[in-house]
């Protein structure tokens, strides 16, 4: 009997052998079939696409291809689900792409030299909005909604990690409260460093920093800025990685316990970033008396952007509240100082070498909102600078390294930032008309209506479905309107000279209590708003004048 078994066991072996190989391969073709199917319903989706953007419709047809499609977002609305989203953005999209069509198409016969100028002004102004449309939903249809990993129950396999407090202008009453919460988190005395990197220079810092036990490192110079600090700063740690917080951010005690797992599950991994969020009402949220009952201008980024990059790998870096791997940051050769949005930089350089990103929307640190609407803006021209400067010197369409969704993200994010001009077009359209008679789109009232209603309808709703609770459409227009006339200059000119300009320091001295009104940003928009009243009054009474 043990002969016999000895005997069969071979052929049972190789039996084995060969239906494993013959699953792997089974398993393989499968996975090319689906592959292929999945290839081919794209293709095929594309072209039922193209077919209905361009079929021609008269007034009449169009406009009952335009109610039976909102009729169809207005049930799709109601259903619960990522694919009734999905469902939503294909909708968007044959109405969007149906618009443009008949705009490229049917309303560019001009009559003039000015007519054109302002007519073609005002169509790649509405082609920038499709792109950023299009980009948006590629970024945050399908969210990842990453979960914490648990630590190691032993504590000793916990690495060590180095906590940066980067400092220029601060007072000490103000980083005193990061410093204490920084040496109060939740880990490993031993592992655990905290160091102010004061690029002020400042007795005081020192003094207080010697007193209570944190590491206290300066420089003789203030080269690149936040960048240059932290580079510096590298150079005198050697924690095997880096958690970082400005001034003002005071992080949680579980802070490193809810993000050091990933990094020891995924070695490639050399960034996560938490949310900013922010104790103290912006600006916005201030005057307008909105604070906490409508989303603040950050929250669509912390709050559905950052988990829609994290899907496709291409979360950024926000300079506060993340933490990173050293050895990966040294290989790219440190933080980047090209630009003045180093840290969305740097997140760039890491994707483009290979190394993994991630974001946990769980806010795990506190700060100070921008004081007042100067500070706000200025902050708001310097993200915008630097965008634009990545996007000219190291553009995320170009070159190597990145997946196509990475290219995607990081352009969608950049191009976001160029809105400047495009919404000064479209605030300063009908002034174009009533000043100069100037006609921007050569088509009758109704089909305009017909055309652009279905458009802005679908972008609206569907924008509205996928942000929900993180950003308001009425409050986004204000967001945008009040930035635009700021950020366009700044942003044409680093597209030009990317090197051209400094990099401006965020004061963040406390909480404003009183309100004012700033007459001096507000400027350009109290002409706008004067040029249309009084143009559109002028019109209207030539008008009533004219009738019998």
């Amino acid at each position: 009997m043990t002969n016999l078994s000895l005997d069969a066991s071979p052929p049972r072996t190789r039996s084995s052998l060969w239906l494993n190989a013959l699953s792997a391969r089974f398993g393989q073709h499968s996975r090319t079939l689906r592959r292929a199917l999945k290839t081919v319903a794209i293709v095929v989706g594309l072209l039922l696409m193209a077919l209905v953007v361009t079929v021609p419709l008269d007034l009449y047809a169009q406009c009952f291809f335009a109610l039976a499609c909102f009729a169809a977002m207005l049930v799709i609305r109601k259903m619960p689900g990522r694919i009734s989203v999905l469902a939503l953005v294909t909708l968007s999209l044959l109405a969007s792409f149906r618009y443009m069509y008949w705009r490229l198409t049917s309303t560019l016969d001009f009559d003039n030299w000015l007519d054109s100028l302002l007519g073609y002004g005002l169509i790649v102004a509405e082609f920038y909005t499709l792109i950023v449309i299009v980009l948006g939903y590629v970024q945050t249809a399908w969210p990842l909604h990453r979960k914490p990993v648990i630590m190691p129950s032993d504590s000793s396999q916990w690495p060590t990690v180095d906590v940066f407090i980067p400092s220029y202008n601060e007072a000490l009453s103000i980083v005193k409260l990061t410093i204490f919460a920084a040496q109060s988190i939740d880990w490993p005395r031993d592992k655990l460093r905290v160091y102010v990197l004061d690029d002020g220079r400042r007795e005081d810092f020192r003094e207080f920093c010697e007193q209570i036990g944190v590491g206290y490192l300066t420089r003789e110079n203030n080269y690149h800025a936040k960048a240059g600090n932290l580079n510096e700063a590298l150079k005198s740690t050697d924690g095997e990685y880096i958690a970082m917080f400005d001034a003002d951010h005071v992080p949680t005690r579980s802070f490193l316990q809810v993000a050091m797992g990933w990094f020891l599950k995924d070695s490639q991994l050399a960034m996560l970033q938490t949310p900013h969020f922010f104790f103290s009402p912006d600006p916005f949220e201030k005057n307008l008396d909105t604070f906490r009952s409508v989303p603040n201008e950050g929250e669509l980024f912390y709050g559905l952007l950052q988990d829609g990059n994290d899907l496709w790998n291409a979360t950024f870096f926000c300079g506060s509240c993340a933490v990173l791997r050293r050895s990966s940051l040294l290989d790219i050769g440190g933080v980047a100082t090209e630009t003045v949005t180093e840290d969305a930089h740097t997140a760039l350089k890491l994707n483009r070498a290979g190394y993994n990103t991630a974001y946990l929307a769980i806010p795990q640190a506190a700060g100070l909102a921008t004081e007042s609407l100067s500070r706000h803006v200025a902050q708001r021209i310097r993200w915008a600078r630097g965008m634009a400067q990545i996007f000219r010197t190291d553009n995320p369409l170009l070159g190597k390294g990145l997946s196509l969704g990475q290219r995607l993200c990081y352009a969608n994010s950049m191009l976001h930032f160029f809105y400047g001009l495009p919404r000064l077009v479209f605030l300063t359209a009908p002034l174009a008309y009533l000043l100069f008679g100037a006609e921007v789109m050569h088509a009758s009232a109704l089909m305009i209506t017909a055309y652009v209603l279905p458009h802005l309808a679908h972008a609206s709703l569907t924008n509205s479905r996928i942000q929900g609770r993180f950003r308001h459409s009425f409050w986004n227009e204000v967001y945008e309107a009040v930035l635009a006339w700021y950020i366009m200059g700044p942003v044409l000119m680093a597209l030009v000279n990317p090197k051209f300009g400094g990099f401006n320091v965020t004061d963040k001295g406390g909480v404003v209590e009183e309100k004012f009104f700033d007459w001096t940003l507000a400027r350009p928009y109290i002409v706008l708003l004067t040029l249309n009243a009084v143009v559109a009054s002028t019109n209207w009474a030539g008008i009533t004048m004219r009738s019998p």
